[in-house]
């Protein structure tokens, strides 16, 4: 695998990379949905949720974690996970732009 070059874009643009990479796999996108949905902190039913095994989801929590997607708070012996709202807004922002600069191309390409 090459190596990625990511002092050729803008700090914003590796994070928001970082971020779209983080939810881009079907098990993070569905923990991901499942703490938007319950929106309060979650420490315990995740495995229920997701269906996969405990190392498997603490391994997609530390990837959602590292990336700032989620929070996460040590309560006694459990951790507790919820939503970090301010990389909603990053994400917003870009998907936003996107739809915008995309609505100009007017079916003109390809």
């Amino acid at each position: 695998m090459g190596i990625t070059k990511t002092n050729l874009y803008t700090k914003e643009h590796n994070e928001q990379a970082e971020l779209f990479k983080a939810i881009g796999h079907p098990a993070r996108l569905k923990i991901v949905i499942h703490l938007l949905r319950e929106k309060s902190c979650i420490c315990g039913d995740i495995v229920d949720v997701v269906k996969l095994a405990q190392p498997t989801i603490t391994r997609h929590l530390k990837v959602l974690k590292d990336a700032k997607v989620i929070k996460g708070s040590i309560e006694g012996n459990k951790v507790c996970y919820c939503i970090n709202a301010e990389s909603f807004r990053a994400l917003k922002g870009i998907i936003s732009l996107m739809e915008v600069e995309a609505l100009g191309i007017n079916g003109g390409c390809c």
